[in-house]
């Protein structure tokens, strides 16, 4: 072969995938075989091996990694700093203060972390330990997947997933090709077809395999599933064959063999290099919303902690400038002291009050919310109702730490195949020139009862009619790439189960074939087989009909039709064409053209996807100049697709319409439902897709994402090749804010039901146009801002022919948007991997595309429907718990030390504690951290039944309400205000003091010792009753365990106080605490002053609440009111909606509207049709029960809706 290698490269390139820029290669040896001596250099490339990771850390570095993640935080660094100054300085309190709380909560994450970590491990080891069959010196041997190396040549069995990317080598099939399903990485269920290569094709024994001597070039790994450039060198006798390889010879990994006994391959890509994994997201660590206010929060309270020691720094040095104020004798300084140079003692100062205040922080906090986000999601794995029995799975919490970014979701991107739908066509009826055919009355799929024995086809037409109907039948047996399989089980699901026998199941490229095939098969007119180019089938009289098979022109998504040409027994040759209506429609010349497109529009409306059915008789004379056609157009060798599609053209015209089928992709159970709960939560649903236009946009239709009054706006690949992407994307900005005059969709969603709908659809090739970084001198870099606009604009995005990084893509624009909302994305698939990374929060679906997308998510739910409690319910209670978990943090903390600051004022700034160090240790540990972790475990504001019927509540928790600054200063001032009345309140009781006769301090209004421990613990104790009570008002959930541990927690530290000053403890080097608590309780009065100025405290914050809730109540407080009225029982007595403040009320217009217009996977209503034919076809529709008495809904023409919609109330 005299070709030299540059210019082999180019002529591969050039057939193979056009003009693409080869990528730099590597060689793969074939069972690692050296190449003949003479031919080429053998150079051994080192490669990675076959092992998946998804988990983040090891053995070794779990602890530094860890370490360094938790001290990111900056509470966790803030109290480290100063555990070490306490260290290093003498300071009021003591190291095990802050040393101690800190070690307790990085020790509870650290395992927490681990423990999730090392589930990712254990799922790694059970994916690259599985074993793999291997040729090895012409025997198959075992082998663990993780130990595969490029170059082996494997053996993989029917039904088997890949375990790396694999070149086709030969197949137990006599032509090479082996059939696969690809769901686990583009969500096609689909069987695709695969070749081997022309001359290896023949070898099928292990023996034969490794004799095969030969070496492949390829591109180097990227993540493009459908691109892959190569060749193989094949070493014969004579010069080595050299042969192109494409993506259809790629096996990737993850994708499942079908109908195909076994098959050879060699692998190629391994490990982190196949393109599945490049496809997945680096893991990084997410944060939720609440924990980037907690550290805004955070840094305002180390300002105040700074400014409080800053001020108490200076005073104490303007107090001391006066000579008579110095330190007192009893505390002379030592000489070292005394030259100790000023700056340095103002700085020791300085870090002496820091520590005394830096309670102000909260760490107790974290170990609070670490402990609460744990705990609280199993209240998710428990739920029953999120438990699916068909499954026998539970919901699965991978990561704990985003649970109450649950309730601040609002962008869904969401998977449609496995995910919206259950990957199951149904085949619902025909129309053959006007006359309306339902297999089986099928209702929901079952066969409803009595209906076995209706007759659902006329069986007297007339001879024409019936001729037609029997032409079109035959078509959809014909036209079609349908394999037939024998056995009448896979994946251990029966098929094939046709009125209790076991037949012969279909499968295909395509699931509506199928279908089809199916639908057919309950008319009367079975599909057979195709063997030795003739097709079967059994017709009505069960006489088999053999038909020549000639030509199959095959479906592409330009033409978006397909065709076949068979020859009949009887001599005749007839084109059978089925496609899209647009396709077929202007290619009909005869037929009843109007009948069968208003058929097929109405099941366009009702979310059906819809074929139209035609064809044409050739003379032989005719049909030879057809054959010549395409011959010549296959045997091109430049631009062969080109030459094709002009043939293709040719011969589909001229065609005589037959009719029309309607075919479901079956949602799953309560997807339409979960995606209007959605919309009307606020939050907007966008569907990221690798399926067909048409396909993803008739399921929108159905989960009702797109309405019948949504005006579909088009950003597509068809669209941009008739104008610039330029003038396309301005002018759908120009239609959308012309009518939304600059609005964003949620402002005008408020105000008017008036305004247009818009749906925007966009595919996979326009947006990485859109996505492209701008040229010089080109208009193309406000690109990204221009789609973003449409799409703010739009009530809802479809997505299609996503690869799956460019999903990812599309959640990483949206999030970086200006308005940085909160995503989350949820699919089933591999290729959902990426987008389920990069959003927010990410869910998977356990469905029947293998568990990467439930083992790469933070959580994982069995079906759609469980979206709608995961976000509504569980999602909103989180973020109400944690949001008032983390207000009420700092507002006990501001209580606690701010009258340590004021205390300064009173003692000379020498950094004497108000409290005593017990009391300063167990505040936040003991006292007062049980109630408000139990609170944030079990509180529900509103009954769960009320958030699941009324979705807009979910609003009121949007964009983090909960956490602003109004809110948040609010928190604070109160928290100064209840700091001041509890410090000055008890300064007042003391105000008047006299000595007693044995020299003590005592007031004489209150009979009670006087000193600084007693005057603290009044405070203190002041103190742990006004923030327990204030939780306690604030709790709307109350249950015997809410009662135990917050009159529990008061009864502990009444307890703990007296035993604490009771007794002497001889491990203490100081009694000052001893008998304080008693003596002040023996005093009458400070009994009645502990009650005002509990009272005092409190008073303000219930004024507040109570005009508030009067004059300004929110949606939830109306619904609180009218809960308590009906005792809990509001969801059964009351229409939600009457409760709603009147400028959310046009929000329910799209809910109610839909409910007019219900999909055929509802259960309320179903059709069941039968046909005259002397006269107009006649409908029945069985409705619920009340309805019939509504029949002003019923339109002349025979058939309309008039079932109630999900959420109607009869």
């Amino acid at each position: 072969m005299g070709m030299d290698f540059s210019t082999l490269r180019t002529l591969i390139s050039r057939y193979c995938v056009g003009e693409e820029n080869w990528v730099d290669s590597r060689t793969i040896y074939i069972g690692h075989k050296e190449p003949p001596p003479g031919t080429e250099a053998f150079i051994q490339q080192r490669f990675p091996d076959n092992r998946i990771v998804s988990s983040k850390y090891t053995f070794w570095n779990f602890i530094p990694k860890n370490m360094f993640e938790q001290f990111r935080r900056v509470a966790n660094f803030y109290f480290l700093i100063i555990f070490l100054v306490q260290l290093i300085i003498d300071t009021p309190t003591s190291p095990v203060t802050s040393g101690l709380p800190l070690f307790f909560v990085i020790t509870v994450t650290a395992i927490k972390q681990g423990y999730e970590d090392w589930l990712r491990h254990k799922a790694d080891n059970a994916v690259n330990q599985c074993s793999v069959h291997v040729v090895h010196h012409g025997k198959v041997v075992r082998k663990q997947s993780r130990k595969l190396r490029v170059g082996d040549v494997v053996l993989v069995k029917e039904d088997e997933t890949f375990p790396c990317d694999l070149i086709l080598l030969s197949s137990s099939r006599d032509d090479g090709t082996c059939f696969v399903t690809t769901a686990s990485l583009d969500g096609e269920s689909s069987h695709k077809t695969y070749y081997a290569v022309q001359e290896t094709k023949a070898y099928n024994t292990e023996k034969e395999v490794d004799t095969i001597h030969a070496t492949i070039e390829c591109e180097q790994p990227q993540p493009d599933l459908y691109k892959f450039v190569g060749r193989i060198n094949i070493y014969m006798t004579n010069e080595p064959v050299a042969r192109p390889l494409g993506s259809e010879n790629l096996l990737l990994r993850g994708a499942t063999l079908k109908n195909t006994e076994y098959i050879y391959a060699v692998v190629i890509y391994t490990g982190m290099e196949t393109k599945m994994a490049l496809n997945y997201q680096s893991k990084s660590q997410k944060r939720s919303a609440v924990e980037k206010s907690m550290n805004a929060y955070l840094v305002v309270y180390l300002c105040i902690l700074i400014s409080k020691a800053l001020i108490n720094t200076a005073l104490k040095y303007v107090w001391q400038s006066d000579p008579n104020k110095d330190e007192p004798f009893y505390n002379q300084k030592t000489e070292v002291e005394r030259q100790r140079h000023v700056l340095i003692r103002a700085f020791t100062d300085f870090l002496a009050f820091m520590v005394l205040f830096n309670y102000i922080i909260p760490v107790s906090m974290y170990v609070t919310v670490e402990m609460q986000k744990f705990l609280g999601s199993y209240f998710i794995m428990w739920d029953d109702e999120m438990f699916d029995e068909e499954l026998g799975e539970r919901a699965v919490v991978n990561t704990s730490d985003l649970n109450e970014e649950l309730g601040q979701v609002e962008y869904v991107f969401t998977d449609k195949t496995g995910t919206l739908t259950e990957n199951n066509m149904e085949f619902i009826e025909c129309c053959v020139d006007g006359h309306v055919y339902v297999p089986h009355a099928i209702c929901n799929g079952q066969v409803m009862p009595g209906a076995a024995g209706m007759d659902m086809i006329d069986s007297s037409p007339g001879p024409a009619a019936r001729e037609h109907e029997e032409l079109f039948f035959r078509a959809l047996c014909l036209c079609h790439t349908v394999q037939v399989k024998e056995e009448d089980t896979v994946d251990g699901i029966k098929h094939g189960i046709h009125q209790g026998k076991s037949t012969s199941f279909y499968i295909s490229s395509s699931p509506d074939e199928v279908a089809l095939v199916e639908g057919m098969k309950r008319l009367g007119f079975t599909y057979l087989r195709l063997k030795d180019g003739q097709m079967e089938i059994l017709n009505r009289e069960d006489e088999v009909e053999k038909f020549e098979l000639l030509e199959v022109l095959t479906f592409d998504s330009v033409r978006r039709r397909m065709s076949v040409i068979v020859k009949a027994s009887t001599g005749e040759v007839y084109l059978f064409c089925k496609g899209a209506d647009s396709s077929i429609f202007p290619r009909v010349i005869s037929g009843k053209v109007d009948q069968v497109r208003a058929r097929v529009e109405q099941n366009a409306v009702e979310g059906l996807r819809t074929l139209c059915v035609a064809y044409r008789s050739l003379s032989p004379e005719q049909y030879e100049e057809v054959f010549q056609l395409l011959n010549r157009a296959k045997l091109a060798l430049q631009d062969r697709d080109k030459q094709l599609a002009e043939a293709y053209d040719l011969i589909e015209k001229d065609l005589i319409l037959l009719g029309a089928t309607a075919v479901e992709d079956r949602l799953q159970e309560k997807a339409a439902d979960t995606i209007e709960s959605l919309h009307k939560a606020g939050i907007k649903v966008w569907v990221l897709t690798g399926d067909k236009m048409e396909t993803a946009a008739a399921t929108c239709y159905a989960s009702k994402l797109f309405h019948r009054n949504t005006q579909i706006l088009e950003l597509t690949t068809k669209r941009t090749e008739e104008q610039s992407l330029h003038d396309v994307l301005f002018e759908l900005s120009r239609t959308v804010l012309r009518q939304h005059g600059g609005m964003t969709r949620d402002t005008f969603s408020e105000l008017s039901g008036d305004c247009t709908d818009y749906g925007l659809i966009i595919d996979g090739a326009t947006l990485s146009a859109v996505m492209r970084p701008g040229q010089e001198g080109s208009n193309s870099g406000n690109y990204k801002e221009k789609f973003l606009e449409i799409c703010r604009n739009c009530s809802a995005v479809l997505c299609c022919r996503m690869a799956p990084l460019q999903k990812a893509q599309i959640v990483k624009l949206i999030k970086a948007s200006e308005e940085h909302p909160i995503t989350l994305a949820i699919g089933d698939g591999a290729n959902d991997v990426s987008m389920i990374l990069e959003a927010h929060v990410g869910i998977g679906i356990m469905g029947k595309e293998g568990r990467q997308a439930v083992r790469n998510s933070d959580y994982a739910i069995p079906k759609f429907k469980h979206l709608k409690k995961m976000l509504l319910v569980h999602g909103h209670y989180y973020y109400i718990r944690i949001s008032e978990l983390v207000q009420y943090f700092f507002y006990k903390n501001v209580c606690f030390i701010f009258p340590q600051f004021l205390y300064q004022f009173f003692c000379g700034f020498s950094q004497q504690p108000l409290y005593d160090t017990a009391y300063l240790t167990l505040y936040n540990i003991s006292f007062t951290s049980l109630p408000i972790l139990l609170y944030s475990l079990i509180e529900q504001h509103i009954n769960m039944d009320i958030l699941k019927k009324d979705p807009c509540l979910y609003r009121d928790i949007a964009k983090n309400s909960l956490l602003r600054w109004p809110t948040f200063i609010y928190w604070t001032v109160l928290g100064v205000y209840d700091a001041i009345v509890m410090f000055f309140g008890a300064y007042f009781l003391f105000d008047n003091t006299t000595f007693t006769s044995n020299g003590q301090l005592m007031t004489t209004n209150t009979q009670m010792m006087f000193g600084n421990w007693t005057f603290g613990t009044l405070v203190f104790t002041v103190l742990v009753f006004t923030v327990t009570f204030k939780l306690a008002l604030d709790t709307h959930y109350w249950t015997w365990i809410n009662h135990f541990v917050i009159w529990g927690s008061l009864i502990f530290f009444v307890v703990f106080s007296l035993l604490w000053g009771g007794i002497i403890w001889p491990f203490l080097n100081y009694q000052r605490m001893y008998y304080v608590f008693m003596q002040m309780l023996s005093s009458g009065p400070a009994w009645l002053s502990i009650i005002l100025l509990i009272t005092a405290s409190l008073l303000p914050d219930v004024v507040k609440k109570v005009i508030w809730r009067t004059l300004w109540p929110t949606t939830t407080e109306r619904i609180q009111n009218a809960d308590k009225l009906y005792k809990g029982q509001l969801s059964e007595f009351t229409p939600l909606a009457s409760l709603h403040a009147p400028s959310k009320g046009s929000s329910h217009r799209r809910g109610s509207e839909n409910q007019r217009n219900p999909r055929r996977s509802e259960p309320f209503t179903k059709k069941v049709m039968f046909t005259r034919w002397q006269k107009a076809p006649d409908y029945c529709t069985f409705t619920p029960l009340l309805r019939f008495a509504d029949s002003s809904r019923h339109s002349r023409q025979g058939y309309n809706y008039s079932g109630a919609g999900p959420e109607t109330s009869v």
